[in-house]
Order: structure tokens, then C-alpha cells, then sequence
């Protein structure tokens, strides 16, 4: 695959402005779009062009990065009309794998690729490069994707048919949110049990009870300091609540999950939506 072709960049968020400038960084020319648009401002500074969407046929690749099913159901209805034979369009978005199978029979239709490659790690990963991209589609485009994918991920595996990266993502997204839920619960136990929960995440690292959400969230959570926003709650109570919704379709009952989604979903109810997953401490400790 030709590695000059342009790529159009949908989604400005935590995940996507820090994937568009690596993007830039390795020669690709990225036209940015959001639907705020300042939040294109400091992307454009960086080397990006402003989007039309209304010129949306004139780049070869199309990228989403955007926040829900129907924020991407939304953008591609519009684009729809405008996209041409060819044209391949990369989901970075964590969806349902209802909306991602109906969005891609639609873009289909006009003969354009749909591969579904939502991604896990975190705003470390996309500024790094170190992302893990589950990807669902045709495994030849995938692979022949490689450049495009290259500046963005350590690592890109196709799980099979569209619709199995997404349900891929679903399983990573229900252990880290429900794991989130227990971490919140052993910090708040180790410091009414008079330890230093400061200590926790070096003490643990390398253990069986160690990951990578709790080395970044245990220390928010015991020094209370919740900024910058890395994982917002209410991403992960719809990440949790696709995960949920998914087992019902396919006859599984999923109880550690739902008592998660139904924690997660309180929490984002009393204010705390856009805050960061390890405000979830604040939660456990009211109840004290």
C-alpha cells in the first residue's frame, strides 16, 4: 500500500489528536475534523489540514476515533453520500458490534472497506505508538494496512470477521472496568487497615495481582489525584455496558459485570461522568 496516500481523521479526542500527530510525525498527511471544532486547533498547529467533510471522497483513507455508537452512526450518515468506490474506513471507536456490523453493510454498499480496530493503551499508548489495535474486517486489507497502522500500534491482530474486533475490545474493556471496581475497593481497604496505600502499586508490581490499570490507577486513587483525565467513567460504563449487552445476546449472564456497570453507572450519575476512573475511590469511601 502506497504509504503518501492522505488520510482523513475524524475525532479529535484524548485518543485521536495524539494518534493524528503520529500520524504526522511519520510524513502522513492527516485533514482533521471534530465536531467542536477548536479542539482541531492545536492539530492543525501541529502540521494537520482542516477537513470539509463535504470533501471527504478526496482521501483514500477515512479514520474515526469518536466517543459512541451513535457519535459514529451520526458522522458516517452524513459522510455517506460523499464516499467513493475504494475508499477504506478504519473504526478506532469502541462500538457495539450491532452498530459496526449495520455500519459496515452501509458503507458497503458503496463499495467501501469497513475494518472495525478499536484500540487498548490508554493516552500513553497513542502518544508512544504503543497501542494494540483488535482488528475486524478482510484479513488481507489488514494486513496490507501495515504502514498506516505502524506509526500507531506495537501491535494489530485480526480476530476474524468484522464485528470481532469490537467484540475483542468488549472483553478487554470488561476486565479493566470491573478490575477498576476492585482496585478502588483494595485501596480504600488498605488505608482504613492503617496501611500507606501509596505503597501498594510498587509493592504489588510483579505479582499476581499486578496489571496495568492498577499501576496507574492505584496511586491516583491514594494520593487522590485524579488529573490528567486518562480514562473518562463514562467511556468505561459504555464500554461495560456493550460487554453486558453483548453476553445477553449471545445467552451468557456475566454477574461480576453487571454489579461493575451498575457501580460505574451510579457513580457517573452523582457528577462524576467526566472524570477520571480513579475518582471511583470517592465512591467506596462514601459508603464508609
Amino acid at each position: 500500500m502506497n504509504t503518501d496516500k492522505a488520510i482523513a481523521f475524524l475525532g479529535m479526542g484524548l485518543m485521536g489528536s495524539r494518534m493524528s500527530k503520529r500520524l504526522i510525525d511519520v510524513g502522513f498527511k492527516v485533514a482533521v475534523w471534530n465536531r467542536t471544532a477548536s479542539a482541531c486547533e492545536p492539530i492543525i498547529a501541529y502540521g494537520a489540514e482542516a477537513l470539509e467533510l463535504k470533501n471527504i471522497g478526496q482521501y483514500p483513507i477515512v479514520m474515526l476515533c469518536l466517543a459512541d455508537d451513535t457519535a459514529v452512526t451520526t458522522v458516517v450518515e452524513h459522510i455517506l453520500p460523499d464516499l467513493q468506490e475504494n475508499q477504506i474506513c478504519i473504526d478506532f471507536s469502541s462500538l457495539s458490534v450491532s452498530a459496526t456490523t449495520q455500519l459496515a453493510k452501509k458503507v458497503s454498499e458503496k463499495q467501501v472497506n469497513w475494518i472495525d480496530s478499536p484500540v487498548s493503551g490508554g493516552i500513553a499508548g497513542a502518544e508512544q505508538g504503543t497501542l494494540v489495535i483488535f482488528a475486524g474486517g478482510d484479513a488481507k486489507l489488514i494486513q496490507a494496512l501495515h504502514p498506516v497502522y505502524a506509526p500507531l500500534a506495537q501491535r494489530v491482530t485480526c480476530m476474524g470477521a468484522t464485528g470481532t474486533g469490537q467484540a475483542t475490545k468488549i472483553c478487554n474493556q470488561l476486565i479493566v472496568a470491573a478490575s477498576s471496581t476492585l482496585i478502588a475497593e483494595a485501596v480504600a481497604l488498605a488505608q482504613n487497615a492503617g496501611v500507606d496505600a501509596n505503597l501498594l502499586a510498587p509493592a504489588l508490581a510483579g505479582g499476581f495481582a499486578d496489571s496495568k490499570p492498577f499501576q496507574i490507577l492505584s496511586p491516583r486513587m491514594a494520593s487522590q489525584n485524579f488529573e490528567p483525565v486518562q480514562w473518562k467513567v463514562q467511556t468505561l460504563s459504555k464500554d461495560l455496558n456493550n460487554a453486558v449487552n453483548l453476553a445477553d445476546q449471545v445467552g451468557l449472564n456475566l454477574p461480576m459485570a453487571a454489579h461493575a456497570l451498575s457501580q460505574l453507572q451510579q457513580h457517573q450519575q452523582q457528577g462524576f461522568a467526566e472524570k477520571d476512573l480513579s475518582t471511583l475511590i470517592l465512591s467506596i469511601k462514601s459508603t464508609i
